[in-house]
């Protein structure tokens, strides 16, 4: 008699998720949308007041320490967390559930401070000990160095109410505060600049300009969390009287410890993922790694401009995308707390499944058909655009090659993204060891594939070729896990039903032979390296752009009425 009421309020409750999912989705890509094109111009004016020597230096060296303290310290609490707060915690203010797990779960969000201060620490001593001589004797190097360190340090204070707002799907509060904090970075760092550049020894605090930014968005995002989410808790208080798990019995007297403070299977999730972090940071910085050891600074200024400029979709769609297939899954997926620690595993939801499955691949579908308009269309409208992006001290660098194959890193960026986040999203503390496991053969793979490259003399494009490579191999690792999880809940999933369809296809190659192999193509390619930027407006040029956009247009029209209308028709039906 209750089953009824009560898959009523499951459906409810999905929908609620999912509109509210989709609800942050939006509000995310807006926000790395307008700041992205508010930040945009000013980068313009930032490239040509900087040199790519100081560029390089900020964009990958340093920017290597930044992601390497936060990523270190925070990535394993946040996704533990994503699977562990209270779902009920806005709806009941009562019972039990509410009053322990809101507060481990506080606790639980104050550990990135907790490790980021021996984290920074050492980071810092490795990178000084090992930095050229040549990036060490720039000007005011040590004090940007410090600058950065303290830097992340700052931003690490707003994690609390960050998890807390991501716990709470409170995007708003995130989207005001990160999209203040990248403005304000962007406008400190562009005005230190302007200043430097009126100097008579210009250039010597383009470092410190860099620093001074990532300092300004680190604390305009902790004072506007503040502001929106009043103080947080910096340090894990003690909980109340709670009866001994057999999880915190089973473990090491540390856990036993620590479940005064932490709810234990939260914690041991939190600290696996933190130690597969460290694997996962080297695949993902790796580039820069490399780049920092071997290649000239002209060179790392050039890469991290093509980079920049290479990875706007990446920011502006996949990552938003990523974070909230990550809050979604998380919570569709989580098993009832009675199952978690039972021997069985864990017992999902049938409807759930399904749902997940079907949101899954229509996810798949649309990166694919993205990708492929991508391809087609980057590939041949890319040399157009050289030259209004790229500076000219920057045209002699790396950055036009990098940048071209950054169009073929894409596709596996935004597949990569989707299946890692759905992963993580159900991964046990074994699966996590098992991927690790895998990971450290990706790196080696990474490692032999960049070799190989600049063997082959590729140059620095060996290593967005080597990434290719890397996360092709985490992508097949992520989809079989994938099948292999609906497969043991008797759920179909199948892979097939994600790939473009014909019709798509043959359009996408048409238009491909259409753009690059008619004779206004070669016109406009001969008039760009002739007269540079100021072909730009020329008629041959404008009428190949404008072939393009019909032929893309085109492309869309067939893939909406193909498949993309299918898949906007049919998730209602997996709502009500």
């Amino acid at each position: 008699m209750d089953q009824q009421p009560s898959l009523g309020r499951s459906k409810e409750q999905d929908g609620g998720l999912l509109k509210r999912s989709l609800t942050s989705l939006f509000s995310l890509m807006g926000l790395q949308l307008g700041s992205r094109l508010l930040t945009f111009a000013l980068n313009q004016a930032l490239f040509r007041l900087a040199s790519p020597q100081a560029y390089g230096t900020a964009a990958i060296q340093f920017e290597l320490i930044l992601s390497t303290i936060l990523f270190l310290s925070r990535e394993g609490v946040r996704n533990a967390l994503l699977r562990a707060w209270p779902r009920n915690a806005t709806v009941h203010t009562q019972g039990p559930t509410f009053n322990d797990d809101v507060p481990a779960s506080t606790n639980l969000s104050t550990l990135p401070i907790i490790l980021g201060l021996p984290v920074s620490l050492a980071t810092a001593a490795a990178y000084v000990t090992l930095a050229s001589s040549d990036v060490r004797h720039q000007p005011h190097f040590h004090v940007a160095l410090s600058t950065y360190v303290f830097a992340a340090l700052s931003e690490l204070f707003s994690e609390p109410m960050h998890n807390r707002a991501m716990g709470e799907v409170r995007t708003g509060a995130r989207v005001r505060a990160e999209g203040l904090g990248i403005t304000c970075k962007t406008l400190v760092t562009y005005l230190v600049l302007l200043y430097d550049s009126t100097r008579p020894d210009s250039g010597e605090f383009a470092l410190v300009a860099f620093a001074l930014g990532q300092l300004a968005y680190s604390s305009v995002v902790f004072v506007s969390y503040v502001y929106q989410m009043g103080y947080p808790t910096f340090w894990p208080t003690r909980l109340a009287t709670r009866p001994s798990s057999e999880v915190a019995a089973s473990r090491s007297r540390f856990y036993r410890i620590a479940s005064q403070y932490f709810d234990v299977s939260s914690l041991h999730l939190s600290l696996t993922m933190t130690g597969q972090s460290i694997v996962k940071h080297i695949l993902t910085e790796g580039d820069k790694i490399i780049l920092s050891w071997w290649s000239p600074l002209d060179d790392q200024g050039g890469y991290a401009v093509a980079v920049n400029y290479g990875s706007l979709v990446a920011r502006i769609v996949f990552q938003p995308l990523e974070e909230i297939c990550r809050v979604y899954f998380s919570r569709t997926l989580c098993p009832p707390a009675e199952a978690k620690s039972t021997s069985t595993g864990a017992q999902f939801d049938r409807r759930s499944l399904g749902q997940a499955s079907e949101i899954l691949l229509s996810l798949v579908s649309i990166q694919l058909a993205c990708s492929v308009l991508v391809i087609v269309f980057a590939t041949v409208y890319l040399p157009v655009f050289l030259h209004l992006l790229l500076p000219s001290q920057y045209l002699t660098t790396c950055a036009p090659k990098v940048l071209a194959a950054w169009i073929w890193y894409i596709p596996a960026l935004a597949i990569n993204g989707v299946l890692e986040a759905f992963f993580s999203s159900i991964a046990t503390p074994q699966d996590l060891r098992r991927q690790s496991r895998w990971l450290i053969g990706f790196s080696i793979l990474f490692i032999v594939s960049a070799i190989g490259f600049y063997a082959s003399g590729f140059g620095d494009v060996s290593l967005v070729y080597a990434n290719i490579i890397n996360l092709a191999a985490r992508i097949i690792y992520a989809a079989r896990y994938t099948s292999a999880f609906f497969d043991r809940n008797k759920t179909a999933h199948r892979w097939h039903t994600s790939a473009p369809t014909w019709q798509f296809l043959l359009a996408a190659v048409l238009s491909y032979l259409a753009i690059s192999m008619t004779q206004i193509h070669h016109q406009a390619a001969i008039l760009l390296q002739t007269k540079g930027r100021r072909a730009m407006l020329s008629v041959i040029v404008m009428s190949h752009l404008v072939q393009g956009a019909g032929m893309g247009l085109c492309c869309i029209a067939i893939w909406w009425l193909t498949s993309g209308r299918y898949l906007v028709i049919r998730a209602p039906v997996k709502i009500d």
